[in-house]
């Protein structure tokens, strides 16, 4: 019994040690491989604005002197960049500007104003003259100095219809940008002591008004 022993014993060392070569060619123990770290996420950052995405109203100076025609001859007035539905206009001292109705009016006298509305790039101008008139005759007799325009602040306008009363003066003006953007003008000049002070330098204002972007 003792020799079969003998031999068991020398066939399990002779096992475990082709187990431990089967392992290690070299005798070593291998070290265990660990996962690989997953890259880091690079988060997107967005990029700064440049001079080029800047607002409308920024690609224009915040304010400008304008001269107008007094009584004592020609008179520097500033005027300030203000911001309205879908355009921007310079308004004089003196003045302000609803941007919510589209209104420039005398500050002392809001009575004296004009509405502003930008227009679409398909309107009909048949139409409009027609509106127009129908509009403006409810005020008195209405006459159309389209095309008549001489050394006026707004240079020319495609309509021009007015009408003179007791009450008054109303006008009723499409005009066009230098840029070709279209809009209309609705004004009421009441007759009193204010109306000389509204009338020239709200057709100043009006001739800067451009609109936001294309």
């Amino acid at each position: 019994m003792k020799p079969r022993r003998s031999v068991f014993l020398k066939m399990s060392v002779f096992v475990i040690a082709l187990s431990l070569t089967a392992c290690s060619g070299n005798g070593t123990t291998e070290p265990v491989a660990t996962p690989e770290t997953p890259p880091p996420v690079n988060e997107e950052v967005p990029a700064p604005e440049t001079d080029n995405e800047q607002s409308p109203k920024e690609t224009r100076p915040e304010s400008e002197t304008f001269d107008i025609m007094t009584g004592e001859g020609n008179q520097p007035h500033s005027a300030s960049l203000q911001q309205g539905e879908g355009f921007s206009l310079y308004v004089l001292e003196n003045f302000d500007f609803d941007a919510a109705k589209g209104r420039l009016f005398l500050t002392s006298n809001p009575e004296y104003y004009v509405d502003i509305e930008l227009l679409p790039a398909d309107y009909d101008l048949t139409e409009l003259e027609t509106a127009g008139q129908e509009e403006l005759k409810a005020f008195g007799e209405v006459s159309n100095h389209s095309g008549e325009l001489v050394e006026h602040p707004l240079g020319s306008a495609e309509l021009y219809l007015q009408t003179s009363s007791e009450e008054g003066i109303r006008d009723y003006i499409v005009w066009q940008s230098e840029t070709g953007d279209a809009f209309l003008f609705r004004l009421r000049n009441p007759k009193g002591e204010e109306a000389s002070d509204f009338a020239g330098p709200v057709l100043v204002s009006l001739s800067t008004v451009q609109i936001d972007s294309k």
